[in-house]
């Protein structure tokens, strides 16, 4: 514990690691959310530059394992298949991190939380508007989006998870192509914010030691993940969605 001493207390991150089993456990089940789960938990009672960092290494843990779940191969042909959506996600994300510090974090969760509860609120009231097939520019625009939100917050599964939904994944394609999309954006945040600053050497093990925690979570989430259906896959999917935009309007309106 000393060597957290001068960022956290003890009992502090004892609970951090409470939000990193519950944030795992929740991906597991839904493949995503686990940004969103651990920067609103620890931003409760750390600084959003320490819960952004402690987010970070636990997150592309996860995404590994999610994303090489059916193994190699069909991680590197999701890969492929959404490289559009992955390289200009890549590009807006490097340059976003380094905006960390210049735009009001209210803005940005009330520009990724309206759409999303909005939006998925109308799909559990029964309105389910899909896309006949894939669009590069609809594949590119929402990747610029959720690139361009990851870098400033960590946050980009909201509008990668509506877009694959929209276009009827089924639930085993969709966790893995989410655990590769997000896997490496998680990688890309890494780099950014080792060059930014957020990540560095009192703040990094810190997100080393959230790790196990978080694969304790995955693991659980993965058991409950295995037995549910497509049905209640996806609406288990959107009324986590719900729950996270709902959650940003809320740090929105609080500041």
């Amino acid at each position: 514990m000393d060597l957290f001493s001068s960022i956290i207390s003890p009992e502090l991150l004892i609970l951090a690691m409470f939000i990193g089993i519950l944030s795992g456990f929740v991906k597991g089940v839904v493949g995503f959310a686990m940004p969103t789960i651990f920067i609103s938990g620890l931003s409760t009672f750390l600084s959003p530059e320490l819960a952004l960092a402690g987010l970070i290494l636990p997150t592309v843990a996860t995404n590994g394992i999610q994303a090489l779940r059916q193994g190699a191969r069909a991680a590197w042909t999701s890969l492929t298949h959404y490289k559009l959506f992955l390289g200009v996600g890549a590009v807006m994300l490097v340059l976003s991190a380094q905006l960390v510090t210049m735009i009001p974090s209210n803005i940005l969760y009330f520009a990724i939380g309206l759409p999303v509860a909005g939006f998925t609120a109308v799909q559990l009231l029964g309105w389910n508007p899909t896309l006949a097939r894939r669009n590069g520019g609809i594949e590119a625009a929402v990747g610029a989006f959720a690139g361009f939100v990851a870098g400033l917050s960590g946050i980009w599964g909201p509008p990668t998870v509506l877009y694959l939904t929209a276009v009827n994944t089924p639930k085993q394609e969709q966790m893995r192509v989410q655990g590769v999309v997000f896997g490496l954006g998680a990688v890309m945040l890494l780099a950014a914010h080792l060059q930014s600053g957020v990540l560095r050497a009192e703040t990094l093990p810190f997100s080393a030691v959230l790790i196990p925690p978080a694969l304790i979570g995955i693991w659980l989430g993965f058991k409950v993940q295995d037995r549910i259906d497509q049905a209640t896959f996806r609406k288990v999917t959107s009324w986590v969605l719900l729950l996270a935009g709902l959650n940003l309007i809320r740090r929105g309106v609080m500041g």
